[in-house]
C-alpha cells in the first residue's frame, strides 16, 4: 500500500476543522479523485499527504512508514519522501517561483542532491515532453497561466517520483490547456504513476480516477467507490453539493 491514512482529524489554528476521522487507502498504481464541495477537506488531505500539514490525531503511513513532523526532520527520510512524492498546486504562482524556467525545473532535482550534468538531461528532456523548450530562459512572470501549469508540473515531473497530488488541475486554465493536461494525466496514469487529485471536473473522472473518495461538508469521507459507482449515485453527488438538482449526473446521465 502506498498511502494508508487512518482516523486523521486536524484542525486549522486549533479551531476550525478541516479533516472529521478520514480514512483513506491508495494502492501503487491507482488513480483516486477527491470529491466534495469547497472547503470540505481535499486540500487539506492532499497537503497532509505531501507531508506538509500534520494531523492532530489519527496516522498517516506512506511506504509503509509513519509519516510525522519528527520523521520529517530526519534529513534522508525527507529526501526519500520528497524524491518519490510530488505535490502540484491549484496556484501556480505559489509553487513557480524561480527566476527562470529552467531554474524552476531544476530546482526539485538540485535540493536531492543529484549532479548537476544529470539534471540538465532530466530538464532538457522533460520541458521536451511537455512542449515548453522555448520558454526556458523565460521568467515566470511572464508567463500565460496554461504555461505556468505546464512549468509547475516540470517542476514535479523532472523529479519522476511514484506518487503525484494534483489539486484541482483544470482549474481556470482554457479548454484546450485542460485538454492537454487531461491527456497528460491519462499517460501517466497508463504509465503506472499513482495519482491522488482533488477535482470538481466530474465530466473528467472516467477517463481520469479508477475510484473516487467523497468528502461531506462535515469535513468526512462519506463515500469510496469505484468513479462508475459514484457518478451514477445521484443522491450522493447531491448530498455532498456536487451536482445541482437539474444537474444530468447521477440516475439520469445514463439513461
Amino acid at each position: 500500500m502506498i498511502f494508508q491514512c487512518q482516523g486523521l482529524s486536524y484542525r486549522y489554528l486549533e479551531r476550525f476543522t478541516a479533516l472529521d476521522d478520514v480514512d483513506l487507502t491508495v494502492a501503487a498504481g491507482e488513480t483516486v479523485a477527491l470529491l466534495g464541495a469547497n472547503g470540505c477537506g481535499k486540500s487539506t488531505l492532499l497537503k497532509v499527504l505531501d507531508g506538509l500539514l500534520f494531523a492532530d490525531r489519527g496516522t498517516f503511513t506512506a511506504f509503509g512508514a509513519p509519516v510525522t513532523e519528527d520523521a520529517l526532520e530526519d534529513e534522508q527520510f525527507n529526501r526519500g519522501f520528497r524524491a518519490r512524492v510530488g505535490f502540484v498546486f491549484q496556484n501556480s504562482d505559489a509553487q513557480v517561483f524561480s527566476p527562470s524556467v529552467r531554474e524552476e525545473i531544476a530546482f526539485g532535482c538540485l535540493q536531492l542532491g543529484l549532479p548537476r550534468d544529470e539534471v540538465a538531461g532530466r530538464v532538457d528532456d522533460v520541458m521536451a515532453m511537455l512542449d515548453i523548450t522555448d520558454l526556458s530562459d523565460r521568467a515566470p512572470f511572464q508567463l500565460s497561466g496554461g504555461q505556468k501549469k505546464r512549468v509547475a508540473i516540470a517542476s514535479v515531473l523532472v523529479m519522476n517520483p511514484e506518487v503525484l497530488l494534483f489539486d484541482e488541475p483544470t482549474a481556470a486554465l482554457d479548454p484546450r490547456t485542460q485538454f492537454w493536461l487531461i491527456e497528460l494525466l491519462e499517460e501517466l496514469r497508463a504509465a503506472g504513476k499513482t495519482i491522488v487529485l482533488a477535482t470538481h471536473d466530474l465530466d473528467s473522472l472516467p477517463h481520469l480516477a479508477d475510484r473516487c473518495a467523497v468528502f461531506s461538508e462535515a469535513h468526512r469521507i462519506i463515500a469510496d467507490a469505484p468513479t462508475a459507482e459514484i457518478l451514477d449515485n445521484r443522491d450522493l453527488l447531491l448530498e455532498a453539493n456536487l451536482i445541482h438538482a437539474r444537474s444530468p449526473f447521477g440516475h439520469t446521465r445514463t439513461r
